[in-house]
């Protein structure tokens, strides 16, 4: 999403380390800590999903940047990463019993079907493409190439597999114990990301340098007004919450109603922040208040809807209150970047 505000700035073709740190780092922390599926009280469980989220989030912009493509790609792969995670890893795109995720709704062809459409667009979104682009900001003179050579590719990938491999022998073998995925839907799963690897490296076109054209832009305050109250729409349409079997206290097949509304809001959002990013008024701050609003809302929502304990919700308020006070330090870098 800010590609396009970098043309100006030359191709810097050596790694980042710091800022590959700071991907791997952050992502499990906004992905999970800031939600509060993580509490707080539990914090240090982010280290044991650091390989998994720190580890696909880095490895998808590596592959990205080193091929030339840009976000369509981007999505492609978080796609992949998404199966990789619920479905190879956790079991739970296809469990009856984990996370009670096949009461939300039908089951199509023995998979949750609910449950995927939910993490697919929480995992694109706070998991891939927030995460990349608020690094891509912090560090502006590295965003168009990779922060790692191949020796340390290779690694980001083989930590990504452990991540994997680790919530698998940690999660389902006692979550999940009586359940145990077909060895050929496993299979499928990995035919799949092969798949979606190919298509957003090899088929996608790589990512072209064009001049912003007309048109206006809404102010950041409307931007990040539409990042607040998007996730929470999306979220509400999406998932059982307030102690409602299904999404939008739904029930069986009446669940497919709200996932239609939420992917048609969810196009609907996506193409106007394509047709906005295509303008020249479009600028590295816009695509920050829009990110920072998509931020506040979902840790908003976390207290809301996902936290079951006062001293939850207390943790989810001070992190709110903290990722505020980072998105306004970064505003003020930004900005001063003319």
């Amino acid at each position: 999403m800010t590609d396009q505000a970098a043309l100006a700035t030359p191709r810097v073709r050596t790694g980042n380390r710091w800022a590959a740190t700071v991907l791997v780092v952050l992502t499990p922390l906004l992905a999970e800590l800031a939600l509060g599926s993580t509490p707080l009280q539990y914090a240090w469980l982010t280290i044991v999903w650091l390989p998994l989220y720190g580890g696909g989030a880095l490895l998808i912009r590596e592959l990205v940047r080193r091929t030339g493509r840009g976000w369509p790609s981007i999505l492609v792969l978080g796609l992949g990463y998404e199966i990789v995670e619920d479905g190879i890893g956790l079991q739970a795109l296809s469990s009856p019993t984990l996370y009670g995720a096949a009461n939300w709704g039908p089951r199509v062809l023995g998979l949750n079907l609910p449950y995927w459409e939910a993490n697919i667009t929480y995992h694109l979104v706070f998991t891939v493409v927030i995460p990349i682009l608020l690094v891509d900001l912090i560090f502006p003179a590295h965003r168009r190439s990779p922060y790692l050579r191949t020796p340390g590719l290779v690694g980001i990938a083989a930590l990504f597999v452990f991540g994997a491999a680790l919530i698998r022998l940690l999660v389902p073998p006692f979550a999940d114990p009586d359940y145990l995925a077909p060895l050929p839907l496993t299979i499928g799963w990995g035919v799949v990301v092969i798949v979606l690897g190919v298509l957003a490296l090899r088929v996608l076109r790589p990512r072209r340098e064009v001049a912003g054209g007309p048109g206006a832009v809404p102010s950041r305050w409307a931007l990040a007004g539409l990042g607040f109250a998007g996730p929470l729409a999306v979220m509400f349409l999406q998932w059982p919450t307030f102690g409602s079997a299904g999404p939008a206290f739904t029930r069986g097949v009446w669940a497919l109603v709200p996932m239609a509304a939420a992917a048609g809001l969810l196009v609907a959002l996506g193409l106007l922040v394509r047709r906005w990013y295509r303008t020249a008024a479009w600028t590295d701050r816009h695509a920050l208040w829009l990110a920072g609003g998509a931020l506040v809302g979902h840790t908003t929502w976390g207290i809301v809807g996902i936290a079951d304990e006062p001293l939850d919700r207390i943790g989810l308020a001070v992190i709110l209150a903290l990722t505020v006070l980072g998105l306004a330090l970064l505003d003020r870098r930004v900005a001063g970047r003319g």
